[in-house]
């Protein structure tokens, strides 16, 4: 637990230095949002059009990085305005990490109701009071440490999040300090799937159904070792009662996903692989949504959207056409140059202007 001199310190720093508006991002800054207590700095976009009860998706950057930069390269924000949700950017400051790292290894940042995971807490529970927001729809997501730290939320406070998205990240609890950190990474020393399993559920007293969780890892991850995706899956496999072989598999031009349902048909878990990809989000600038920066790699398969499709927020439409008797898993292959990109626009504009939700 964090002592209390050691958060005053941290909020005392983290005033002296007030972040400006990043230049060129639509975001803007969430100043009051509670107590605090993990120092973290908020951002956060609005669309113009804001439907009623709206969904909320927290976007967590990865080490080094801002949450305007991951914005411009993940595409979140843009595709929020086309579809009508906010977006939360919670931002790690030096003073807490160096390296702009969310403290995804250190206990007192990664329990409930403490450090930086209050602190994201407080956030959410801020913009879901003053927009609105629809609380069964909450969303989180990250890269790396944020990816990590996404995966802390989703452990620590289950009852607010419908679905999670991990991307390059590691298990909860699986390290506790910086040495352990750079083991796991690398994929040492992870603990065994039981052990996963009980920190999970030891993290909250949650009783009620679990989120969804869905895993992405670039095959060519050296930084972040696949390992850390597969022991995310075994991970939350427990808490959803599934077995340790997927339901299904598909492969796509570049990229493989596998899905574990559960009894209720509900995609409880899903694993993408990117083909050869490094570590970073897998971004495609053709969509519209994103582009390629450091840690942003643009290979043909954008994240951003793939996910905003398993949580019903964009594409969904394009799934709601189909008939009955079609399955999500025969739904044809996305080729990295796009050629599919235009019939899929269309279809979703005419569902859009259908639900008058588009003229």
């Amino acid at each position: 637990m964090r002592s209390l001199s050691d958060t005053l310190e941290r909020l005392a720093r983290l005033r002296a230095v007030k972040p400006a508006a990043p230049t060129g991002s639509i975001l803007r800054k969430l100043d009051q949002f509670g107590s605090n207590p993990g120092a973290l700095t908020a951002w956060h976009h609005v669309p113009k059009h804001l439907p009623a009860a709206p969904a909320l998706v927290v976007v967590l950057h990865g080490c080094t990085q801002t949450a305007a930069g991951y914005d411009a390269g993940s595409g979140w924000s843009a595709l929020a305005e086309d579809y009508g949700f906010v977006v939360l950017f919670p931002e790690q400051v030096r003073q807490n990490n160096a390296n702009l790292c969310f403290n995804w290894f250190n206990t007192a940042d990664t329990q409930r109701d403490e450090g930086e995971t209050m602190s994201i807490r407080q956030m959410i529970a801020t913009l879901v009071a003053e927009h609105r927001i629809d609380d069964r729809r909450v969303y989180i997501t990250g890269l790396s440490a944020g990816g990590a730290m996404a995966n802390a939320m989703l452990a620590c406070y289950p009852d607010v999040f419908a679905g999670g998205a991990i991307i390059a990240g590691l298990p909860y609890a699986a390290a506790s300090t910086v040495p352990e950190a750079f083991d796991r990474m690398r994929g040492l020393g992870l603990p065994k799937t039981k052990a996963l399993q009980a920190s999970l559920r030891a993290a909250s007293r949650h009783e009620g159904a679990w989120p969804t969780v869905s895993v992405w890892h670039g095959t060519g991850d050296n930084t972040v070792v696949q390992e850390n995706a597969a022991a995310i899956v075994a991970q939350w496999r427990g808490v959803h009662a599934l077995p340790e072989q997927p339901t299904s598999s598909q492969m796509f031009a570049n990229y493989s996903r596998s899905v574990w349902r559960d009894g209720r048909g509900t995609d409880a878990i899903e694993l993408y692989w990117i083909s050869g990809m490094a570590h970073g989000t897998p971004v495609d600038a053709s969509t519209g949504y994103g582009h390629a920066a450091p840690f942003m790699l643009d290979v043909g398969v954008s994240s951003t959207v793939e996910i905003a499709r398993t949580w019903g927020l964009a594409a969904s439409f394009e799934r709601r056409q189909r008939p009955k008797a079609e399955t999500f898993d025969e739904r044809p292959a996305r080729h990295p140059s796009g050629g599919g990109g235009n019939k899929i626009q269309s279809v979703i504009e005419n569902a859009l202007r259908s639900a008058g939700l588009m003229k």
